[in-house]
């Protein structure tokens, strides 16, 4: 199928109205994805920039937008201090710049992650922030006040924390994956009580704490009307009941440092595994108990990303691994479509968005490419100091966060008379 082909449906799938709102991590699906149109393919720091914000500090959680609002979390290189920072959408002001506490001796982060890196959750009128062991916060939008924190659960990130919450229904659920300590918790969303707590209890290889950690996010899916939430681990990935945190099917296959977001289309939830393990595999959600001999569907090994999520376009998964190797692969067969070099690292998530496939990597390059059956590059662009942060989308604009700055990167007409 060539790409003319591929973007009908792609454009037929997604429908035409632009996104509105960016929740959570990797947007309303949890998928990457975008129903907006008339994004730009080029931009530079001269070109399709609507306004630039400088945002100080190391923090690597992603752009998450409500309404005229965008909030990030940031933190002092050193971790000593952490904060919520709200920006103007239309004008890239910082309305609030929400001081939420010091932390004399803080957890040790790799270079590679930050104090800051969990991506918020945000709904009217409130955000949600969460620094790992270090805090969870809920903040009124209007005035940044904190409504609650919870600064009581243990757990030794041991390179730092990244795994980000998810709402559901009056939960907030966060995932705890330490060399210590790995549980769930979901925290009534209105007063940040506890609702529900559950123990990862997965039989890990060997009694090493660093095959334990992980940093995955959630995510709910729908299953025959039945939501499951789905909670990848190191070694095993677990789907709960999310209203009660029941463990309804586990599925073993090794790896660590889980950070991966798992897909559900079309009957198959697509997992990656991180650090070693299986690489990836394809799971049939409908089971119960330990579903590992019953219930995969196809394994796959080939250049297969541990940092940066895949993106899925009708049955081609597309991917770009930690060292630069894009590829796209077919869902239904597990077989390599096509692969080749882009160069860089790449630590941020894709998106697709107005019938194009746009990647970031961490030296600043977004190397924008269609979503078809043979490699095609379409644009390749060059912002800022480097990507660590996923994109948001809303309206006609990306909102890009870079190492030191946040962007809005828009066409000059899309925002004409605003």
């Amino acid at each position: 199928m060539r790409y003319a082909a591929i973007l009908v449906l792609l454009c037929a799938s997604l429908g035409s109205a632009d996104e509105v709102n960016w929740p959570h991590f990797r947007g309303p699906a949890g998928d990457g994805h975008s129903s907006a149109t008339g994004l730009p393919v080029e931009w530079s720091e001269t070109k399709n920039i609507r306004w630039k914000t400088a945002i100080p500090g190391k923090a690597w959680s992603s752009p998450v937008v409500w309404g005229d609002q965008i909030w990030v979390t940031n933190a002092t290189p050193d971790g000593h201090e952490r904060s919520a920072v709200c920006v103007d959408l239309a004008s890239g002001k910082i309305v609030h710049d929400v001081h939420l506490l010091s932390v004399e001796k803080p957890q040790y982060a790799h270079e590679m992650n930050s104090h800051g890196s969990p991506t918020p959750a945000i709904e009217a009128g409130r955000v949600y922030v969460h620094f790992g062991s270090t805090g969870t916060f809920c903040l009124d939008t209007a005035t940044g006040k904190p409504l609650w924190s919870r600064l009581d659960l243990n757990c030794d990130h041991h390179r730092g924390a990244a795994s980000s919450p998810v709402l559901f229904e009056n939960l907030l659920i966060v995932a705890y994956d330490g060399f210590d300590y790995q549980y769930l918790v979901a925290f009534d969303k209105h007063t940040g009580e506890t609702v529900w707590r559950r123990d990862r209890n997965i039989a890990y290889r060997i009694d090493n704490g660093d095959i334990k950690k992980a940093y995955g996010t959630c995510a709910v899916i729908e299953v025959n009307g039945r939501p499951l939430l789905i909670a990848p681990s190191a070694e095993a990935t677990i789907a709960h009941d999310p209203r009660t945190g029941e463990e309804i099917w586990r599925v073993r296959h090794g790896g660590m440092n889980v950070s991966v977001t798992p897909l559900y289309a079309d009957g198959r939830l697509i997992l990656n595994t991180g650090a070693g393990g299986l690489k990836m595999l394809a799971v049939d959600p409908t089971g119960t108990g330990d579903v590992t001999e019953t219930h995969v569907l196809w394994k796959y090994d080939k250049v297969v990303p541990t940092r940066s999520s895949p993106v899925l376009v009708g049955k081609r998964l597309f991917m770009v691994n930690d060292s630069g190797i894009a590829s796209c692969m077919n869902v239904e067969t597990a077989k390599q479509v096509w692969q080749t070099r882009l160069g860089g690292d790449f630590s941020a998530s894709p998106i697709v968005a107005d019938g194009r496939i746009y990647f970031f990597d961490e030296l600043g390059r977004t190397p924008v490419i269609a979503p078809a059956d043979e490699y095609e590059l379409l644009a390749d662009n060059q912002l800022g100091d480097g990507f660590m942060a996923s994109p948001a989308v809303v309206g006609k604009a990306m909102i890009l966060r870079s190492r030191s700055h946040l962007y809005r990167v828009e066409l000059p007409q899309a925002h004409a008379g605003n």
